[in-house]
């Protein structure tokens, strides 16, 4: 069988191939830890047209919350909408049994940020991208 695979590039592919690959990880991961319980966390700041003006992207799983997205466009920020966001992704994380949180910001973006609420760095990614570095954080909730 090995002899008939190959790799392909295709940065255009359906989206359902790649959700094909991150199913297949999925079902190897409850395989090796029993932890079947994953979900998105998706939370947005929406103005009263209903706009999109920022959000936080996870998704909870093993315990933990894992942030990947966090935005607010220019004119939402300073006002504690970030501050909210995180709050509220912790506490819907604490409510569906996770212990920790953790997330990774670039030093260009608000490592800093995540410190004042309690985040505590465990490792940075130098040139990542080229000249900058990307800041791992953790929190237990």
């Amino acid at each position: 069988m090995g002899a008939d695979l190959h790799i392909s590039s295709e940065p255009m592919a359906p989206e359902s191939d790649a959700q094909f690959v991150r199913d297949g990880l999925s079902l190897y991961n409850v395989a090796r830890t029993g932890y079947d319980h994953w979900r998105p966390l998706k939370l947005f700041v929406r103005d009263a047209t209903g706009l999109i003006r920022g959000g936080l992207l996870g998704h909870i799983w093993g315990g933990w919350l894992h942030i990947t997205d966090l935005w607010l466009e220019e004119s939402a920020r300073g006002a504690g909408l970030g501050r909210s966001l995180i709050e509220t992704a912790e506490t819907e994380a604490r409510a569906d049994g996770c212990r920790y949180v953790h997330l990774d910001s670039h030093t260009f973006q608000a490592p800093e940020f995540y410190k004042k609420l309690g985040y505590e760095e465990f490792g940075r990614l130098k040139d990542s991208p080229l000249g900058h570095e990307q800041v791992f954080l953790w929190k237990r909730l």
